[in-house]
C-alpha cells in the first residue's frame, strides 16, 4: 500500500514546481465536465519537461497513476483519476513560437487555444478546430480528445493540425513524434506490421471518427504519423509537453447564412448537400434548445453555415449562394461581426443551456457526441428521437450537422438504481444504433468512463485486444489515466452524484429553481468552465476573480466543486463548517456575474450568502461583517445625532483612521468614504412645494443614496418631476388607514399607533450571510411597504445592487411571504421607470460620449436595455464596459482583499477610462463602481441621473 507521506515527500523533493496534496486541491480536481468522479491523491503543477520526468518517475516508483489535465472540460471523464494529477494551466501554458511565413506554432500543453488565436491573428492566421470551449480548454487537452469545433467541415479535427509532438513516455524516454515513424516507442512498428489488414477494415471511414486509438494513422499509406496516432489517445500513452501545430489561413471576411427549416429532420438531411459550397461551418440545433427564437428566422429548426472571402461582399455572395442551393421556410445572412457573435453565443452556451430542459429538469452529458456519416444523420435523428422516447428519455440535439455529429443532453436520473439502470440500458441500445448506422461513438469528445466500455461494439474484440497491445507498448505499468479507453470501469460506475446526500439540506434561501433543495443547486455547475476565461469583451462579467488569481478555487467552478465535495462529505469532511470552501469563498466578490453569464446560472453569490450564514451560525464573525455588514444601522445613527461632520473629521486624521480600520477589519489601503451632511431623506423634508402632477411613483432611499450619494437622490428627483412623475417616498410610519406615505406625514393617530422605520433592502446583511438578519429587516420593510403594494405605484431604486436585491434575493430568502414576490415585480430601475411611465419625455442632448462600467448587478439580474436606450436618446454615445469594478459592496473594503479588488478594476473599468476621450462622461451608477474609480484613479462617475438633471439646469 502506498505511503501517501512518502510520496509526497518524494515529490516535493523532485519537482520544482507546486505539489498539493490538500483537501482543497484533490476536492477541485475530483470531476471534469463530465457525470464521473475520481478522488486523486494530489495535484502536480509541472514547471517544465523535467519536471513532468521527474513527477513520472516518482509515482512509478510507488506505483501510483498519473492524470495529466489541461482545463478540466472533458465531457467523458478522462480528466478525472484516483492518482496524481499534472496540472499544465499553472506554468506550462506558454506559446513558445510562433513562425507565419511557415504558418506553424510551437506551444506547451496548458496553453488556451484563444491565445493562441489572438497570438496569430495579427498575421492573418488561425487555429483551425474551435470548440466551444475554446476561451478555456488548452492545447494540450484538445490533443488528447482530438477536439474538433465548429470549423471541422473545412479545416479539420485537432490531428490534422498536429506537425510533431514532445512527449515524455511513463518510464522517462523523451520522444518527438512526428511522421515516417518519428518517435515511436520499440516495437510498435512491428505491431502495425502484423496488423495491416486489419488497420485497413476496422476503422470507420468517418470525418469525425474519435473512438478508440487511431493506430489506422500508422499505415504506410498514411504516412506512419505518429504524432496523428497520438491524436485522442486522453493522456494514456504519453505526457505531452510540447507540440508543434500548423495554423490555417483565415478569411479576411465572414458572413453567416442562418437556415431555417420546418424540423431538426429537414435541417439535418440538407447539411450534407451544403458541403459542395466550401461552407467554414454547417451547425444545426433546434427550436427545444433555443431560449429566445426572436433574433432567428422563422422556423423550427436551424442551420447556421459561415462562409468565408477576401472581402465582405465575396462572403456575403458566398453565404447568398449556400441560401439559394438550400430548400429552406427562411433565411439571414449576416455580415456585421458583432451580430454574428450574438448569434454564435446561441451555439456555444448550448453546451451549458442544454443541461436544463425546458421544464428546468437536469440533463446530463454521457452520448454528447456520437458521429454517423453526413449522409445519414436525418435517419439517424429519427432513430434517435425515437431511441429516447422507448426510454422514457428526452434530450435537445445540436451539433456539427456537416460532420454527422451530434451533442445532446439527456434527463437521465442519475441520482436512483432504476434510473441508473435505465442509463446502462439506453447507453447499450444507443451504441448499437450508432454502429448500425455506420458511426462512430465519439465524434468529439472521447471515449473516457463514458463510452470505453462499449468499444468492444463499435470495433470488435479483436480490434480492441489491438488497442491493450499498443497501450502496453507505450505504457507497460499501466501508469497513465488507467480505466481509459482500454480496461475499462463500467460506465455507470464512479457518477459523480452518488455521493451527495439524498434528502434535502436544510437551507435558508429558496432555492425557486431548484425545487427548493440547495444540492440540485450545486448540482448546475456541470463543469464546461465558461467562468475560466481569461478574458471577456462587451458587457460580460465572470469571473473576476478568477481572471484576477487565474487559481481554479477562485473560478465559479472551483467553488461549486468544494460545495460538492462539501455536501458529499469524503473530503471536505466538517459541513458548513469547512475552512476549505470558507477561504475559497471569500474572493468570490458576490457580483452575481455567474447569474448570467454561466450557460447553466450557477448563483454563487447566493451560495457564498448561504454559506456564510451557516459557517459563523452561534460563532464570531470577522470584524467586517459588523463594520460593513451593519452599515444601514451606523449610519443611521450618524444620522440621527447629526454627527457626520464629526465623523469625517476623526476619518481624516490618520492614526484615528487606521485605527478604526483596523478595528473594523477594512483593508488598510482604502479612505472612509465621506458621509453627507444631509441625508437624502431630510433634504425631501425640506424641500417646498409638490412633486409633480403626473403619476406617482415611490422613489427607494437606499442606504448609499441615503447617507453617502444625496447627490444621486435629488437628481433623480429633478428628472422623475422633470419626466412629468410625482414622487414619493416609501412609509416610516405604518398607520391603521395604509395611505401611500412619503416620509412627510405625521398625524397625531399615526405618532402614537404607528410602527416605525426605514425600507432597507438587507444587501449588506445578504452579502455577509447574516440571514437571520435580512429576513428580519425584510420582513419589516414589508410591513411598512404595505400601503404601497396595496396600489400600482412601482418602487425606483437608483442603486443596481439594492435593485437585484429586491428583485431576486429578497423573494428568495422570503420564499415563505408573497409580499416579497409582489416587491420584486414592482422594482424598477432609473431608466425602466422613465421608459415604461414617461415614454413621450424627451431627456436632454448632451451628444458626447460615454465611458464607464455597466453596474455587474445591472447586467446579471436588471438587464442593460433601457439604460442603452436611454443614453442613446440623450446622446449619450458608445458603449460602457463589462466586467466588475472590484470594489463590490463590501468586498473590496475588507482587509486582504484590496490587491484583487484593484486587479479586478484593472480587468476592465480601469482601461476604459484611461482610454476615453477627455470629453466623454464617465458613468458609474453604483456607488461602489464610482468609489472604487476616486479611490484608485482620483475620476468622479457618475450616475445617469445626475449628468440628465446637470442637462436640465443647462437647458
Amino acid at each position: 500500500m502506498t505511503d501517501h507521506r512518502e510520496l509526497l515527500a518524494g515529490l516535493r523533493t523532485a519537482v520544482r514546481g507546486e505539489v498539493d496534496f490538500t483537501a482543497a486541491a484533490r476536492a477541485l480536481t475530483t470531476m471534469d465536465a463530465s457525470n464521473y468522479r475520481r478522488v486523486p491523491l494530489g495535484v502536480v503543477a509541472p514547471r517544465d519537461a523535467d519536471d513532468v520526468a521527474a513527477a513520472l518517475s516518482v509515482c512509478r516508483a510507488y506505483g501510483v497513476p498519473v492524470v495529466p489535465r489541461g482545463g478540466g472540460t472533458s465531457i467523458a471523464g478522462q480528466a478525472t483519476g484516483t492518482g496524481v494529477v499534472l496540472d499544465f494551466t499553472r506554468h506550462m501554458n506558454r506559446l513558445l513560437s510562433l513562425d507565419p511565413e511557415a504558418r506553424t506554432a510551437v506551444v506547451q500543453p496548458g496553453l488556451v487555444l484563444d491565445r493562441l488565436q489572438e497570438a496569430a491573428a495579427p498575421y492573418g492566421l488561425r487555429f483551425g478546430p474551435d470548440p466551444s470551449t475554446h476561451s478555456r480548454c488548452t492545447l494540450g487537452g484538445m490533443i488528447g480528445n482530438n477536439s474538433c469545433g465548429s470549423h471541422s467541415v473545412a479545416w479539420g479535427t485537432t490531428a490534422d493540425s498536429v506537425r510533431e509532438l514532445a512527449v515524455v513516455t511513463p518510464r522517462g524516454d523523451r520522444l518527438r513524434p512526428g511522421r515516417a515513424w518519428a518517435g515511436a516507442p520499440a516495437g510498435l512498428r512491428d505491431l502495425v506490421d502484423g496488423e495491416l489488414a486489419r488497420l485497413r477494415t476496422a476503422f470507420p471511414d468517418l470525418p469525425r471518427r474519435i473512438s478508440g486509438y487511431a493506430v489506422d494513422a500508422l499505415l504506410p499509406e498514411k504516412g506512419a504519423d505518429v504524432a496523428r496516432s497520438l491524436c485522442g489517445s486522453e493522456g494514456t500513452l504519453g505526457v505531452l509537453t510540447e507540440a508543434v501545430v500548423d495554423l490555417v489561413r483565415a478569411p479576411r471576411a465572414r458572413a453567416l447564412a442562418v437556415l431555417a427549416y420546418a424540423d431538426e429532420g429537414g435541417a439535418a438531411e440538407a447539411a450534407a448537400g451544403l458541403l459542395e459550397h466550401g461552407p467554414l461551418t454547417v451547425e444545426g440545433m433546434a427550436a427545444d434548445l433555443v431560449p429566445s427564437v426572436a433574433d432567428l428566422p422563422r422556423g423550427g429548426a436551424w442551420l447556421f453555415v459561415e462562409t468565408g472571402g477576401e472581402t465582405e461582399a465575396e462572403a456575403r455572395a458566398r453565404a447568398e449562394t449556400v441560401v439559394r442551393a438550400a430548400d429552406v421556410m427562411d433565411a439571414l445572412v449576416v455580415t456585421d461581426p458583432a451580430r454574428q457573435r450574438a448569434l454564435w453565443r446561441i451555439r456555444e452556451d448550448a453546451s451549458g443551456t442544454a443541461t436544463r430542459m425546458p421544464d428546468g429538469t437536469e440533463a446530463w452529458p454521457g452520448w454528447e457526441d456520437c458521429a454517423v456519416p453526413p449522409a445519414r444523420l436525418g435517419a439517424y435523428l429519427r432513430d434517435f428521437r425515437s431511441l429516447m422516447a422507448d426510454h422514457g428519455l428526452r434530450g435537445t440535439p445540436y451539433g456539427h450537422f456537416g460532420d454527422g455529429c451530434i451533442h445532446v443532453r439527456i434527463d437521465f436520473d442519475l441520482l436512483t438504481g432504476p434510473g441508473i439502470a435505465r442509463f446502462r440500458r439506453f447507453s447499450e441500445d444507443l451504441a448499437d444504433l450508432v454502429v448500425a448506422h455506420g458511426g462512430s461513438l465519439s465524434g468529439e469528445h472521447g471515449d473516457g468512463r463514458a463510452r470505453a466500455e462499449l468499444l468492444p461494439r463499435m470495433y470488435g474484440a479483436e480490434t480492441v485486444a489491438l488497442f491493450e497491445r499498443v497501450k502496453a507498448l507505450w505504457d507497460p505499468d499501466d501508469l497513465l489515466n488507467p480505466g481509459m479507453l482500454v480496461r475499462p470501469a463500467p460506465l455507470d460506475a464512479g457518477l459523480r452524484f452518488s455521493v451527495l446526500p439524498r434528502e434535502p439540506v436544510d437551507v435558508a434561501f429558496g432555492y425557486p429553481a431548484d425545487g427548493g433543495d440547495f444540492s440540485a443547486a450545486v448540482r448546475r455547475c456541470v463543469g464546461v468552465a465558461k467562468c475560466r476565461t481569461t478574458s471577456v469583451s462587451g458587457p460580460a462579467v465572470m469571473c473576476p476573480s478568477f481572471r484576477a488569481t487565474g487559481e481554479e478555487q477562485h473560478s465559479t467552478r472551483g467553488r461549486a466543486r468544494l460545495l460538492h465535495e462539501m455536501l458529499a462529505g469524503e473530503l471536505v469532511t466538517d459541513g458548513w463548517r469547512s475552512t476549505e470552501v470558507r477561504d475559497a469563498l471569500d474572493l468570490c466578490l458576490s457580483c452575481k456575474g455567474c447569474r448570467s453569464d454561466c450557460p447553466v446560472e450557477v448563483d454563487m453569490a447566493t451560495y457564498k450568502a448561504e454559506f456564510l450564514h451557516h459557517h459563523y451560525a452561534g460563532r464570531r464573525r470577522p470584524a467586517a461583517h459588523y463594520a460593513m455588514g451593519w452599515l444601514p444601522v451606523w449610519l443611521g445613527w450618524v444620522a440621527r445625532t447629526r454627527s457626520a461632520a464629526a465623523v469625517n473629521a476623526l476619518a481624516s486624521v490618520g492614526p484615528l483612521a487606521g485605527a478604526a480600520k483596523r478595528l473594523g477589519g477594512i483593508a488598510g489601503e482604502r479612505e472612509i468614504p465621506r458621509v453627507a451632511g444631509e441625508t437624502f431623506t431630510r433634504w425631501w423634508r425640506g424641500r417646498r412645494g409638490p412633486s409633480g402632477e403626473g403619476r406617482p411613483v415611490v422613489l427607494w432611499p437606499d442606504t448609499f443614496t441615503e447617507h453617502l450619494s444625496p447627490s444621486v437622490g435629488r437628481a433623480a428627483v429633478r428628472v422623475l418631476e422633470a419626466a412629468g412623475l410625482r414622487v414619493a417616498l416609501p412609509p416610516t410610519l405604518r398607520p391603521g388607514s395604509r395611505p401611500v406615505g412619503d416620509a412627510r406625514s405625521r398625524s397625531a393617530l399615526s405618532l402614537l399607533t404607528a410602527r416605525r422605520g426605514r425600507v432597507c433592502c438587507g444587501l449588506t446583511y445578504i452579502s455577509t450571510g447574516q440571514l437571520d438578519r435580512a429576513r428580519t429587516v425584510l420582513s419589516r420593510t414589508l410591513d411598512l411597504l404595505e400601503p404601497v403594494l396595496a396600489t400600482d405605484a412601482p418602487l425606483v431604486v437608483l442603486e443596481p445592487s439594492c435593485a437585484a436585491t429586491l428583485r431576486t434575493d429578497a423573494p428568495e430568502l422570503l420564499h415563505d411571504d408573497p409580499r416579497a414576490a409582489r416587491l420584486a415585480s414592482r422594482v424598477l430601475t432609473f431608466a425602466e421607470v422613465l421608459e415604461q411611465h414617461a415614454p413621450d419625455w424627451t431627456p436632454p442632448a448632451l451628444n458626447r460620449p460615454v465611458t464607464g462600467q455597466t453596474h455587474c448587478h445591472q447586467h446579471a439580474v436588471l438587464g442593460e436595455d433601457p439604460d442603452r436606450r436611454l443614453r442613446a436618446a440623450a446622446g449619450l454615445t458608445g458603449e460602457l464596459s463589462g466586467g466588475c469594478c472590484g470594489l463590490a459592496g463590501n468586498f473590496g473594503f475588507e482587509e486582504g482583499h484590496y490587491e484583487v479588488s484593484a486587479a479586478c478594476a484593472e480587468d476592465q473599468l480601469l482601461p476604459s477610462v484611461r482610454e476615453a476621450p477627455e470629453e466623454a462622461v464617465v458613468l458609474a451608477d453604483g456607488f461602489s463602481c464610482r468609489t472604487q474609480l476616486e479611490q484608485l484613479t482620483g475620476v468622479r462617475g457618475r450616475h445617469l441621473a445626475e449628468v440628465l438633471a446637470a442637462a436640465l439646469e443647462n437647458t
